[in-house]
């Protein structure tokens, strides 16, 4: 059953044991954050915060912070058959003639089924302030040396200025007064880009900020889907329901129905401040630079809504959860594009742009390569700063495997590659220029003569089968 909001995520997380109700008076200055730390690195629920000192709004943290919370949220245990959903709509045909048309209505109907539907009203129209403010939100501010209190969950919607597609991106935004607040959309980021082509036409860009909404269309926000793909589009091809939205009071853009607050307003290119210092989930702050001013016009709420926020920092964090759901659910995708791919990983203490280990069935020499510069052209995997390749009995998942391959068939000579001046991440503080580094990708794949081992193939070790199904069939008895 798919859930359609944040109350009915609370209350099957709740249900579930994977949250926690906190009804002791607790401040949005460092003090909440300080708890949900704590929490995601023992393990622990959601967190429910009922009693906020001066506001009168409930904060949810950590909602994404297990594999279970996120199970239930996107109802599945198998995150690949989110990916699995877009690459079969990709191989659907469009058939020409009319009883072919016909023929294929079950399979169109997919499609339809997934499309967001607008609607005149919905919970989130409930109450609407045309004299907004940022003041009575519980903002957080996260880190002793932040520049201020940070949104960090907001979903931010906005169209692109010449196809209408529409795209939602969780960008921080650093809170400047009441109306006014600084969007740290990267250079990279789809956000950013529509708002460079209005930037080019001397015009603003409109922009909403959602806070809360049903889990797929929060997830949805997060991962890096391609190019051209509507996001609320791929919010229905997760939950494999259309979601349904709203339009703005103040401003040309849809939104979710069901979200719990919408901060309508615009991103003015001619405003520009200094935003930051912000604990990163890198482990770092990064430091103050220049970025666009979002000008608050409106909000839209629910009667009662539900501040929904995150915590980043020095992995292993809420987002790590988020990013290997996304790890999982894009596999179909690589392999679409690069078919001899077998798994791939993206461990959390590598903040997922850090490392990326492939493992692929390797058929002629040189295919590690060939694999890492194709992924190096694929969205935000241009991002990334070191791939490692390895064959398909190396277990990708399990960092001893992984060493084990690297240092047993890796020359460093012969199988290291290093790319100069390429994209990095905006917030790499390893990067000797901002947004510009460098690459390193080490093939740990088995080499053959044509790449130059010219030795014989070692065997590789492996057990006596008989032996083993004998001490199989007594392994019970040895009560080990």
């Amino acid at each position: 059953m798919s859930i359609e909001n944040t109350s009915q995520f609370v209350q099957e997380l709740e249900k579930e044991g994977e949250l926690k109700r906190i009804t002791s008076e607790v401040d949005s200055n460092l003090e909440i954050a300080e708890i949900l730390r704590r929490v995601m690195y023992a393990n622990g629920p959601a967190i429910y915060f009922e009693n906020v000192k001066n506001y009168d709004i409930p904060v949810l943290g950590n909602a994404f912070g297990s594999i279970r919370r996120l199970e239930i949220g996107l109802d599945t245990t198998d995150f690949t058959d989110i990916g699995q959903r877009i690459v079969d709509i990709t191989k659907m045909d469009i058939p020409s003639g009319f009883l072919n048309k016909i023929k294929k209505l079950p399979e169109l109907s997919k499609i339809t089924d997934i499309a967001p539907k607008l609607e005149k009203r919905g919970p989130v129209t409930e109450v609407f302030n045309d004299s907004p403010s940022f003041e009575g939100i519980p903002i957080l501010k996260t880190w002793p040396k932040d520049a201020g209190k940070f949104i960090t969950f907001g979903l931010v919607a906005t169209k692109h200025p010449e196809t209408g597609i529409r795209n939602l991106g969780v960008y921080r935004m650093q809170i400047l007064d009441k109306n006014h607040a600084l969007m740290h959309w990267q250079k990279h980021k789809r956000g950013a880009h529509h708002y460079d082509i209005s930037k080019e036409k001397g015009k603003k860009i409109e922009a909403a900020v959602i806070i809360g909404s049903e889990p797929a269309t929060m997830f949805s926000a997060v991962a890096p889907v391609p190019e051209g793909l509507d996001k609320y589009v791929f919010a229905g091809i997760v939950r494999k329901k259309g979601i349904k939205t709203v339009k703005c009071k103040t401003i040309d853009l849809e939104v979710p129905a069901n979200a719990e607050m919408v901060l309508e307003g615009y991103v003015d290119p001619n405003d520009i401040r200094m935003e930051g210092p912000f604990g990163d989930h890198t482990g770092y702050y990064t430091p103050a630079e220049p970025y666009p001013t979002f000008t608050l016009t409106g909000i839209m709420q629910k009667q009662n809504p539900i501040y929904v926020t995150t915590i980043v920092g020095k992995p292993i964090l809420e987002d790590a959860f988020i990013g290997k759901v996304i790890e999982r659910s894009f596999l179909p995708l690589i392999r679409m594009f690069q078919p001899e791919v077998v798994d791939f990983a993206m461990p959390a203490a590598a903040w997922f742009q850090g490392l990326a280990i492939i493992s692929i069935k390797k058929r002629y020499p040189g295919q590690a390569r060939k694999v890492m510069m194709g992924l190096w052209g694929l969205g935000q995997l241009a991002l990334t700063k070191f791939f490692i390749v390895v064959d398909d009995d190396v277990n990708v998942h399990n960092m001893d495997d992984v060493i084990w391959a690297v240092t047993t068939r890796t020359d460093a000579a012969r199988d290291i590659m290093i790319i100069d001046k390429t994209p990095t991440d905006t917030l790499d503080p390893a990067s000797p220029l901002l947004n510009l580094g460098s690459k390193l990708g080490i093939d740990a794949t088995q080499k053959t003569k044509e790449e130059g081992y010219d030795r014989e193939i070692q065997e590789l070790i492996k057990p006596d089968e008989k032996t083993k199904e004998l001490v199989d069939s007594k392994w019970s008895s040895f009560g080990i």
